[in-house]
C-alpha cells in the first residue's frame, strides 16, 4: 500500500534546516535564561529592524494559542471582550481560551474569514447606545489573523480602514500572524511587516507553521503598551526559561530576510494544486491564494481521498459535501504534489 501523504497543515514538519544548524553550533553554550541572552537580543533588533519601529517591545511566546489568550487577556480590563470575526481561531480553534481567561468572544458574521472597518464601528456604536451597557461586556479590542482561516488577505486599504476605527474609538487593534510569512510572500498582498506595525497596537509573528520547531514573536510597535508584560507571560505560565531557543530561531528567521522568503515554496505549491483541481471541476469553498486550499468533496470521495491523504476536515456543507482543507508549507515536496494531483485528479 503506498505511503500516506500529509497536507493536513503547515507544521507537520520539522524546522528549516538553517535553524537547526544554528541551535546546533550553539547547543553547549550556556546564555542568560527567560529570553535575557545574546540571541534573543539579536533576534529584537532584526524585527525591529524589519518592521521599521526601532523602539518596540518584543516578547518570544511557544504557540499561537497560548499566545492569543496572553496578549488578549493582557490588553483586556476585566469587563471588556474582543470583537472577532465568527470564523477567528479564537473563536473556533482555541477550545474556549480566551473565555477561560475571563473575557467573551464577541463574534461579527465575516465574508471570506474577515471582518470591515463598518461592523466594528456598528458593534461599538451599538454598545455605546444601548441603555443597558452596564449590563454587557464592552468591546475592549479587535481581533484579526492574517491571513484569515480561510487563507484570504486583508488589503492594505481594509487593515487601514480598522486602525482608523479602533484608533478613534481608542482600541487596540491586534493581528494573529500565525501565517504571516505565507501572507507577506503572497504576490496577491500589499500589506508589508512595516504597514502592520504602523497599523496594529499588537501582532505576532508566527513561527510554529513558518519554519521554526515553535515561537510566536510578539510586537508591540509602541514601547511600552502592555506594562509589566514579561511578568504576566511568567504569571500564565508562558515564560520560556531555555528562551534562548525561541529567540535563536527568529534570530536566523531575520537573517538575510529568510522570514519573508521562506513561504515562497508554499505559494508555489498551492498555486499549482489550485489551477490543477480548477482545470479538473473540483470547486473551491473560499478564494484563497496563500498556502491553504478549500476542495469541495462528496463525503464518498472525501472518505477514499482520506486513504492516502492526510488533510484536514473543515465543515460539512450538506449530507453529501464537505469541505477539507489542503495545506501547503515553506518544506511542501514537488514529488508530494505531483502525488497529490495524481490522487485527487484520478478518475474524474
Amino acid at each position: 500500500m503506498p505511503s500516506k501523504i500529509y497536507f493536513a497543515s503547515d507544521y507537520m514538519e520539522g524546522a528549516h534546516p538553517a535553524i537547526l544548524q544554528r541551535l546546533l553550533e550553539t547547543n553547549m553554550e550556556k546564555t542568560s535564561g527567560y529570553g535575557m541572552d545574546e540571541y534573543s537580543a539579536s533576534a529584537k533588533q532584526k524585527i525591529c529592524q524589519a518592521c521599521q519601529i526601532p523602539d518596540a517591545d518584543i516578547f518570544f511566546l511557544v504557540g499561537d494559542t497560548q499566545t492569543n489568550a496572553t496578549v488578549i487577556s493582557a490588553m483586556l480590563r476585566p469587563w471588556q471582550g474582543v470583537i472577532a470575526p465568527r470564523t477567528g481561531h479564537i473563536s473556533v480553534h482555541e477550545a474556549g481560551a480566551i473565555e477561560a481567561g475571563g473575557h467573551k468572544v464577541l463574534e461579527l458574521d465575516q465574508h471570506d474569514g474577515k471582518i470591515t472597518s463598518q461592523q466594528v464601528a456598528d458593534c461599538i456604536n451599538a454598545y455605546a447606545k444601548d441603555e443597558n451597557r452596564e449590563h454587557m461586556v464592552m468591546p475592549g479590542m479587535v481581533y484579526i489573523s492574517h491571513p484569515t482561516e480561510y487563507g484570504t488577505l486583508y488589503s492594505l486599504e481594509e487593515l487601514t480602514s480598522l486602525s482608523s476605527v479602533c484608533r478613534e474609538v481608542g482600541i487596540p487593534l491586534y493581528m494573529d500572524g500565525a501565517r504571516l510569512a505565507y501572507a507577506l510572500a503572497c504576490p496577491d498582498s500589499d500589506v508589508t511587516l512595516p504597514d502592520i506595525a504602523r497599523l496594529c497596537d499588537a501582532f505576532y509573528i508566527g513561527g510554529t507553521k513558518c519554519g521554526a520547531l515553535f515561537g510566536e514573536a510578539v510586537v508591540f510597535p509602541k514601547k511600552g503598551t502592555v506594562p509589566h508584560f514579561f511578568t504576566f507571560v511568567k504569571q500564565k505560565g508562558a515564560l520560556l526559561a531555555k528562551g534562548r531557543i525561541a529567540g535563536l530561531q527568529f534570530d536566523t528567521l531575520f537573517t538575510d530576510d529568510l522570514y519573508e522568503k521562506i513561504g515562497k515554496n508554499a505559494i508555489a505549491a498551492a498555486d499549482r494544486i489550485r489551477e490543477a483541481l480548477l482545470k479538473k471541476g473540483y470547486t473551491l469553498a473560499f478564494p484563497s491564494p496563500t498556502n491553504q486550499i478549500f476542495p469541495v468533496l462528496e463525503r464518498e470521495k472525501e472518505a477514499e481521498l482520506s486513504e492516502l491523504i492526510e488533510f484536514s476536515f473543515w465543515e460539512n456543507i450538506d449530507q453529501d459535501h464537505v469541505i477539507v482543507r489542503i495545506a501547503t508549507s515553506w518544506a511542501t515536496q514537488e514529488a508530494d504534489v505531483d502525488r497529490l494531483l495524481e490522487l485527487m485528479t484520478d478518475q474524474l
